[in-house]
């Protein structure tokens, strides 16, 4: 069994509520707002623990709202490795509409990175990749920081042993897509990412997969998992490639969907378990997440059961 480590390195204090309807000018009053601890890797660890994992969270914590955001996690017995940033943690406001069911989601800035702040955290990082480490780089990242952060920190990884997976955007995922190696243990994205990566369009997961055997041939990662939404999401590995199709559901959030997938990929494959296995229940665990409202994630019973209506097929 391997420990499972996530990163986050641009958290954000997910703020949401709801108001009949969001119109310009007049004050909306809204309904009592929640308060949640966000940001990719956060996500993944709290995913994982509604799941029945452990993790450890490794987060960018700064000022006030970096120590409200500290407390929640520590409400919720999430072991916290924080490190110490510059400026205010950020936050995110979700914001549903009840009249029609739409959600507006507001994203506020994070301070940029001094150079000096990302070598802090490469030097922080090299004691915490160490061993049987399954270490999950997830979410944004702040502006200051190298978009090559993700290929550094593989770096490091592969010279501890520990293994990485990174779902990322922009300019990171970018040089991600064409890390020169080691490879990255697993790469996630989705379909507009992809595209967005690489100029090319996928009308269809073989598609998909045959741009996953590319990056794969490349030496960039040793799997790839692409997700298509509500359709499916494809798994490429040197030996397989596959999508897996969930049954049909009615969402209600698509918030944590994604990081829903991600924890339940992680723990699979820290227990040991198969690549195919673990796309299987990354699946299952998104739609779970669907199925909750506004920054809620996924649950285990739901999880479960859609596990068993999930279905693949070689593509």
């Amino acid at each position: 069994m391997s420990e499972i480590l996530t990163i986050t390195l641009n958290p954000a204090l997910d703020v949401s509520t709801s108001v009949g309807t969001v119109t310009p000018g007049p004050k909306l009053r809204c309904t009592e707002p929640r308060y949640d601890p966000g940001g990719g890797g956060v996500n993944v660890s709290r995913a994982i623990q509604r799941l029945g994992g452990v993790s450890r969270a490794f987060v960018a914590l700064g000022g006030e709202t970096g120590e409200a955001f500290r407390a929640m996690l520590d409400d919720e017995k999430i072991e916290v490795e924080a490190f110490g940033v510059a400026g205010n943690t950020r936050q995110s406001i979700a914001v549903s509409e009840t009249s029609t069911g739409k959600q507006y989601r507001f994203q506020l800035p994070c301070p940029d990175w001094p150079a000096d702040q990302t070598e802090r955290l490469l030097d922080r990082l090299e004691g915490q990749l160490a061993g049987n480490c399954l270490a999950v780089l997830s979410g944004s990242i702040p502006g200051g920081v190298p978009a090559d952060i993700a290929v550094q920190l593989n770096r490091t990884a592969a010279g501890q042993d520990a293994r990485l997976i990174v779902d990322t955007s922009g300019p990171a995922l970018t040089e991600a897509a064409a890390n020169p190696g080691p490879p990255i243990f697993l790469l996630r994205m989705d379909g507009a990412e992809a595209h967005e990566v690489s100029g090319r369009n996928f009308a269809n997961p073989a598609d998909l997969a045959d741009y996953g055997r590319d990056l794969v041939a490349r030496g960039v990662a040793d799997h790839l998992v692409m997700s298509m939404g509500a359709k499916g999401t494809v798994g490429v590995s040197a030996s397989e490639r596959f999508f897996v199709r969930p049954p049909k559901l009615e969402a209600v959030s698509a918030v944590g969907a994604g990081d829903s997938m991600v924890a339940a990929i992680a723990m699979q494959l820290a227990a040991g378990n198969n690549f195919r296995d673990a796309v299987h229940h990354g699946v299952a665990a998104a739609g779970s997440a669907v199925l909750t409202p506004a920054t809620e994630l996924c649950s285990k019973a739901t999880a479960d059961e859609i596990l068993g209506r999930v279905v693949t097929e070689e593509v």
